[in-house]
């Protein structure tokens, strides 16, 4: 069997499912709403719109959603700011509210409903969810997809159908409530993935002194020796943006030093070493837990995945390219996504690494 985490092969495959979804909802809903909509990710569905529906208190929304009441507020605002839900104040005239587009000022009483654009979206994101599998049952085999999901069942606990946003002030952990409210029916193959590795990712964060995507991504590729901050984006597969963040709290940390080029500390150092032999730990915990052939099912279904190719290139790659107009296709992030189109192993960050602007897990 791989040495490599199982983290790491299950993240590629939520990732590639995420952005095949994303580039297509994308497409949609450019067709469907006259002005183009501030693009989001299908996180933003899985773990906060689809609780919405036709509307629901603000005070309600936390515990629906299954995650600690100031991550949904700050994302509530966010997706007031970009236009799919409104909060109804209960006042007769329709004014701005104090605090628009951020936590600031919400009351428990307020009604959060879906504008336009938001019963757009939720028109077009859950039969989504169904075609993309169907797509990778074509391209990569009806069985493969089968017992991807059959070997996710026996480790499967009830999560948030995706990773959440995290925040660079607490290192990127992953901070959840109880879980979700309800789930989607039928569940989705994304949430299957999303809830093992979401479950995985807690208990590595339980013991190690770095947050999984902190770990996995930026501090991967970090060393004693300088690195050109400019350098670690490509290395790491997530945006300059992300590496900003991760670093400012490295630095703050002591964990790393630099500013133009950056090392890790000793302390960063050990922290690595830690992370590293978390995995180790976690591995054992769980092949006690759920069984050892349950751990090297999950491991075969998703190498299953992971290996197959079309000819010299990732099968894994096939499925990704945005549409022409999509955003993926323009400006900075073009550069990012042919890396990914060209080898998604080295392209998509070995762990999600959802940032709050769009709710986007690969870190963009």
């Amino acid at each position: 069997m791989s040495s490599t985490p199982i983290s790491v092969d299950l993240s590629r495959l939520l990732l590639a499912f995420t952005i095949e979804l994303d580039n297509e909802f994308e497409r949609r809903m450019a067709a469907s709403v006259p002005k183009r909509p501030f693009r989001v990710s299908a996180v933003m569905w899985s773990n906060f719109l689809r609780f919405v529906d036709t509307g629901i208190p603000v005070g309600e929304l936390p515990a629906a959603c299954g995650l600690p009441k100031a991550r949904v507020l700050s994302t509530l605002g966010g997706m007031e700011r970009w236009g799919y839900v409104s909060v109804d104040t209960g006042r007769t005239r329709q004014e701005r509210r104090d605090g628009y587009g951020s936590a600031r000022g919400l009351k428990a009483d307020w009604l959060v409903r879906p504008t336009v654009v938001g019963a757009a979206a939720q028109e077009i994101w859950p039969s989504l969810f169904d075609e993309i599998e169907e797509r990778w049952s074509a391209r990569f085999g009806r069985r493969a997809v089968a017992e991807v999901r059959k070997a996710c069942l026996p480790l499967v606990e009830p999560l948030p159908e995706y990773l959440p946003i995290v925040a660079g002030t607490n290192g990127m952990v992953s901070d959840v409530a109880n879980g979700p409210a309800s789930a989607s029916e039928p569940v989705p193959l994304s949430a299957h993935l999303a809830q093992v590795l979401l479950a995985y990712t807690l208990a590595f964060e339980h013991e190690a002194p770095l947050s999984l995507p902190l770990a996995e991504n930026v501090v991967r590729v970090l060393t004693a020796e300088d690195v050109d901050v400019r350098e670690v984006p490509v290395a790491a597969a997530v945006s300059p943006e992300a590496v900003s963040m991760s670093l400012t709290y490295l630095v703050r940390q002591g964990l790393a030093d630099g500013t133009k080029v950056v090392r890790l500390t000793d302390a960063g150092l050990a922290a690595k070493e830690s992370a590293r032999a978390t995995h180790a730990d976690v591995t054992r915990d769980w092949a006690a837990h759920h069984g050892r052939p349950a751990l090297d099912r999950l491991r075969s279904a998703t190498r299953e995945f992971v290996e197959q190719r079309n000819g010299s290139r990732p099968r894994l790659a096939v499925g990704l390219e945005p549409h022409p107009e999509g955003w993926r296709a323009s400006g900075r992030y073009l550069a990012q996504t042919e890396r990914v189109l060209a080898d998604p192993f080295t392209g998509l960050p070995r762990h999600p690494m959802v940032l709050h602007r769009g709710g986007w897990p690969d870190g963009s």
